[in-house]
């Protein structure tokens, strides 16, 4: 038996048991090696070291221990107050401020676990006290949380950017802004409805132009950024990786000394939370990286494009099936060993169509995100239910409306290349 069979074989065994994908990743790979005899066991260390040893990687832990000091500098109830105080007296105005409060903090978190753990379990107990459904409150959460890989910084876009030459960092953070804004448009079109129909109503009264003008101005080194990251990188002042270095002085300095609210006593335990995550995500990284070696050299891409270019299908039909592909992989994957094993396989066959990199690109992280908000895996439901104490089948009953809704936002991506491409173009991104 094949190595690659093996491979497969084992990943779905170790899956289905429920091992954590990292170690399903890297026990399958062991498995292989040993069952197939076909390579060294020292290629298993090989291929998980090279697979974290990378320059542009060190953006990771930065960019994560940037949004840790932003949290600890109260950056949650700043934001909270400035959505708030444009949606808030609306008919359901504490959803809007959840998806608005969510969409400004995932500029700088990028990741969606860490919206919904941190600024998402504050809204949902607002939410709660206001009168809404708890499950609804979570359901909202988990379904917004979703642009936190999507608009830019995120850690998955930059995984992407190793995993595929032909797109760069800068081109798909600039790419993301769009569909963020669509997601975002979509949950609050959901909320208005589902508030009209179950009367949640508004949260006070529209405040003054005082009291907007003066909350903006306490928001705005928060808003400033991501704004300080995209621009700064296209400018070329810095690449990304030294981007992230200037998030993390620029949240210190917010944190300590904007908002007077960082102590240094907890910085500490920032760290120590930041080391704990980047080191989660590296070892999903290099166990995807020596199990992704395992099937690059047994020749799976190329079964693969080979298979795929023998359906001669269309650039629209490979799309199509290539959404349910993965939709379907997004279910039992986690989207960043999802990108590390599919797009080496997937993106030359793209290419090969004509299919726009970075259109492509954007189908592939929004598809594998998605994942985190479906059955049996989805990450992103367990963490909401956690800190939301919504039972898990109240919480997915709640969903429906809003996977529709990002179905509807899915199917614009995949067939109106310009969302995702357009504005990179513009900006000189190839």
């Amino acid at each position: 038996m094949s190595a690659s069979l093996i491979l497969l074989i084992s990943v779905c065994i170790y899956l289905a048991i429920g091992v954590p994908v990292a170690f399903a990743l890297g026990l399958s790979t062991v498995t292989a090696l040993v069952l197939s005899d076909a390579y060294p066991m020292l290629a298993l260390l090989k291929e998980t070291f090279t697979g974290v040893d990378s320059f542009p990687l060190m953006a990771v832990p930065f960019f994560i221990l940037a949004a840790e000091l932003m949290s600890g500098g109260s950056l949650t109830e700043v934001l909270l107050k400035f959505a708030g105080q444009f949606v808030g007296h609306k008919r359901g105005g504490l959803g809007y401020t959840n998806v608005v409060s969510l969409t400004f903090f995932s500029g700088i978190s990028g990741s969606a676990l860490a919206d919904a753990a941190g600024p998402g379990s504050m809204l949902i107990r607002m939410m709660d006290k206001a009168g809404y459904g708890r499950p609804y409150a979570a359901a909202l959460t988990a379904s917004t949380a979703i642009v936190g890989p999507i608009i830019p910084p995120s850690i998955i876009m930059i995984i992407y950017a190793l995993a595929d030459d032909n797109v760069s960092v800068g081109a798909l953070f600039i790419a993301g802004l769009i569909p963020g804004v669509l997601i975002a448009a979509a949950m609050c079109l959901v909320n208005y409805y589902i508030s009209k129909q179950r009367n949640y109503k508004g949260d006070g009264q529209l405040p003054t132009g005082a009291e907007i003008l003066s909350t903006t101005w306490k928001a705005l080194p928060a808003i400033l950024l991501p704004v300080l990251i995209l621009g700064g990188m296209r400018a070329g002042w810095f690449t990304p990786t030294e981007a992230s270095v200037v998030a993390v002085f620029y949240a210190l300095i917010c944190g300590k000394y904007v908002y007077r609210t960082l102590e240094w006593k907890a910085v500490p335990d920032i760290l120590s939370r930041s080391a704990l995550l980047t080191a989660s995500v590296l070892l999903i990284i290099g166990t995807s990286a020596s199990f992704a070696w395992i099937l690059t050299i047994e020749g799976m891409p190329q079964t693969v494009a080979n298979w795929i270019s023998g359906m001669n299908l269309s650039v629209w039909g490979f799309l199509i099936v290539i959404n349910i592909f993965l939709l379907i992989f997004g279910i039992f994957i986690e989207p960043l060993p999802g990108v590390m094993v599919l797009v080496p396989i997937l993106a030359p066959v793209a290419a090969k169509l004509g299919v726009d990199p970075i259109h492509f690109a954007m189908i592939v992280i929004y598809n594998l995100t998605l994942g985190m908000i479906t059955p049996p895996v989805g990450g992103l439901l367990f963490v909401t239910s956690n800190v939301s104490k919504v039972p898990l089948s109240e919480l997915t009953r709640e969903l429906k409306p809003f996977l529709w809704a990002h179905g509807v936002v899915l199917v614009l991506l995949t067939f109106v290349p310009a969302l995702s491409n357009w504005l990179p173009h513009a900006m000189g991104f190839k």
